[in-house]
């Protein structure tokens, strides 16, 4: 069952949205968790996880947490992803310090059709 709530908005026009008891921030992220939970069915992919929480840190001063939308392995490489409606500047300075402190690529999506 999918559920959205109309009376939260954020300033991006966001709706959380609710599959399978868990609420997500959009309804893209939660299609795209739809997706993502039939490849792994299909044996495409394993160990999806939700909300992973990765600690970026110099010199052992934390300065802040990235927290992943989906983690999962596809084809023996752990892939971290992000459903992105806006690449906010505090979304692009968190992507660069996971490449820079972690050596971590991330996989942006979006729920806009490629032309």
């Amino acid at each position: 069952m999918i559920t959205a709530s109309s009376s939260f908005h954020s300033k991006y026009k966001a709706r959380r949205t609710t599959i399978e008891g868990i609420t997500f921030a959009s309804k893209g992220e939660a299609m795209r968790y739809l997706d993502l939970k039939r490849l792994e069915q299909a044996g495409h992919i394993r160990n999806l996880r939700l909300q992973v929480g990765y600690p970026l840190a110099v010199n052992g001063f934390k300065l802040c947490t990235y927290v992943a939308d989906f983690v999962y392995e596809e084809a023996g490489t752990t892939i971290v992803e992000d459903f992105k409606g806006i690449k906010t500047a505090i979304f692009r300075l968190k992507a660069k310090m996971m490449k820079a402190l972690l050596g971590i690529e991330l996989r942006i999506t979006t729920g806009r059709k490629k032309r």
